[in-house]
C-alpha cells in the first residue's frame, strides 16, 4: 500500500518536471522503481524534483542574455546613427539675427517645447507663448481655393497666447495663429488674475463679434508689436531652430541613459 501510495505522488510531481532527454527520463525512471519502497522515500524524490525545477539548466541564461545585449547594441547603433545625422543647429544667441524692429524680449529655457516672449508697452505687461504647430495642419479654406502647386514648401502655424495685463486684477487674453500672411484672432477673453473664473462670462466667441470691433482688436494687437510682418519669419526660423536643439538633446540623453 506504501508502495502504491509513494508511485502516485510521484508521478504527479513528475507533471512539472522541465522537459529533459531520453537519458534522463530513464534515470528518472530507475529512482522511481529504487525509491518508492516507502513515504519517506518518495518525499526524498519531491525534494529532489523541486530542486531540479528551482534550478534549470544553466545553459538557458546566457541565451536570453544575449538577447538582451543585442537588442541594447543595436538601439545603440541606430541612436548614434541618428545623432550623427542630425545637423548640429544655429545658436540661437549667435547666428539667428533678431530683427531691429523686435520689440520683445525672448526667454528660451532647454527642454521646454514653447518660448515666451515679454515687453512693456506704457503701463501694461505683455506676454507671449509661442508654439509651432509642426503637424501642419492645413486650413480647410486653403484646401478648397488653392492649387497647392507639388513640392511647394508649406509654413506651418504659429500658434500665440497672448496676456495683457495693467496690474489691477483685469487680465485679457488672446488665442492667435499667425502665418505669413496675416495674424489670425482665434479667441479672446478677460479674466481676473485674483479668482478662479472659471465658470465666469467671458464675453463671446470671436467671429461673433461686429466686424468693427474685430478690427479695432487686431489693431490693439498690432500697435503692442504683434503683427504678421514683424514676427513670422523670424519665429519661424526660431522655432525650426529651437526644435532641431531639443530633438539633438533629446537623443543625447537617451544615450547617456542608455551607457549608464
Amino acid at each position: 500500500m506504501a508502495s502504491s501510495v509513494a508511485c502516485s505522488i510521484l508521478r504527479k510531481t513528475l507533471r512539472f518536471q522541465f522537459c529533459s532527454t531520453l537519458n534522463s527520463s530513464r534515470r528518472v525512471a530507475i529512482c522511481c522503481s529504487s525509491l518508492a519502497s516507502s513515504f519517506q522515500s518518495a518525499s526524498l524524490v519531491r525534494r529532489k524534483q523541486t530542486q531540479s525545477m528551482s534550478n534549470p539548466p544553466f545553459s538557458i541564461y546566457p541565451r536570453f542574455a544575449s538577447f538582451k545585449v543585442g537588442d541594447d547594441e543595436n538601439l545603440m547603433n541606430v541612436l548614434q546613427s541618428e545623432i550623427e545625422c542630425v545637423k548640429e543647429p544655429k545658436d540661437p544667441g549667435q547666428e539667428i539675427i533678431v530683427p531691429k524692429e523686435f520689440p520683445f524680449e525672448i526667454i528660451d529655457s532647454h527642454g521646454d517645447q514653447t518660448i515666451t516672449l515679454k515687453r512693456e508697452y506704457n503701463n501694461e505687461s505683455i506676454q507671449v507663448t509661442v508654439y509651432m504647430n509642426l503637424d501642419i495642419e492645413r486650413d480647410d479654406r486653403q484646401d478648397e481655393n488653392v492649387d497647392h502647386q507639388e513640392g511647394s514648401e508649406v509654413q506651418p502655424n504659429i500658434s500665440l497666447h497672448i496676456t495683457v495685463d495693467k496690474g489691477q486684477g483685469f487680465i485679457l487674453e488672446f488665442g492667435c495663429k499667425l502665418n505669413s500672411n496675416e495674424l489670425e484672432i482665434e479667441s479672446m477673453a478677460s479674466r481676473s488674475d485674483h479668482f478662479d473664473t472659471q465658470g465666469a462670462y467671458q464675453g463671446p466667441v470671436f467671429s461673433d463679434l461686429d466686424e468693427n470691433l474685430q478690427k479695432a482688436l487686431h489693431k490693439y494687437l498690432e500697435v503692442r508689436g504683434i503683427k504678421s510682418s514683424s514676427l513670422h519669419s523670424f519665429l519661424y526660423e526660431y522655432m525650426i531652430n529651437k526644435d532641431e536643439r531639443e530633438y539633438l538633446k533629446w537623443l543625447k540623453n537617451l544615450k547617456e541613459f542608455l551607457l549608464r
